[in-house]
């Protein structure tokens, strides 16, 4: 029954996206002959409004520039116009090292807000105040500062990954039990000397308990 679902499902999708192909192709064909514009609308619009042909390029162009990209992964013709698997190294850097900057900012400050009440109140309205704030509202601040697209999106990565760790931290930490920071509080000396506690208290149980149990035998 669940692999004939999963069968009749992944039909539908296949289905689905021929569907989805086939109008994007028929959308974007020719329109045949153009009306007459103006100069000025014609050279705004460029040679795709000009010529009759969708500014949206098809299927079968979007694939063919696929494949031209794929096979030439990594490369380099000018600080515009690199490969796409050199791109994707340096979307994989930006992402890994904002979220670096993000995991240590927020767990060392996440820590100190689940175990202290006074400094939960006190950053609590700032967080509700830059919280809510958008990345899309970061990104052309950041760009007007900094100056530099490369570490302004690092710092939106690092933006939109600090809130969530920094909450999710501190939650976790208030949510332990007293009792067990009051454990890990305690110096480990106690802990070795507690089972020797508890077996000298059991033996000296079961030697205060042997003539006793002689006297009932003899």
């Amino acid at each position: 029954m669940t692999t004939s679902l999963r069968l009749r499902a992944a039909c539908v999708s296949i289905a689905l996206f021929l569907a989805f192909v086939g109008i994007w192709h028929i959308a974007t064909r020719g329109t045949g002959t153009v009306a007459t514009m103006s100069p000025e609308y014609a050279r705004l619009m460029g040679l795709t409004a000009t010529q009759g042909k969708s500014a949206m390029p098809g299927p079968f162009d979007v694939g063919a520039k696929l494949w031209e990209h794929l096979k030439r992964p990594f490369y380099d013709n000018g600080p515009n116009d690199k490969g796409l698997g050199i791109q994707l190294g340096y979307s994989i850097a930006r992402v890994g090292l904002g979220y670096f900057l993000a995991v240590m900012v927020a767990i060392p400050l996440g820590f100190l807000i689940g175990m202290s009440p006074l400094i939960n109140k006190a950053l609590d309205p700032f967080i509700q105040i830059l919280k809510p704030i958008s990345p899309l509202a970061w990104m052309p601040l950041a760009l007007y500062t900094i100056k530099d697209s490369g570490l302004s999106a690092i710092f939106v990565i690092f933006i939109c990954s600090v809130w969530p760790m920094l909450l999710n931290t501190a939650f976790g930490v208030a949510a332990v039990r007293k009792e067990w920071i009051n454990v890990a509080r305690t110096p480990p000396r106690c802990w070795s000397a507690a089972p020797a506690s508890a077996t000298s208290s059991g033996t000296s149980g079961i030697i205060s308990r042997s003539p006793t149990s002689s006297s009932r035998f003899s």
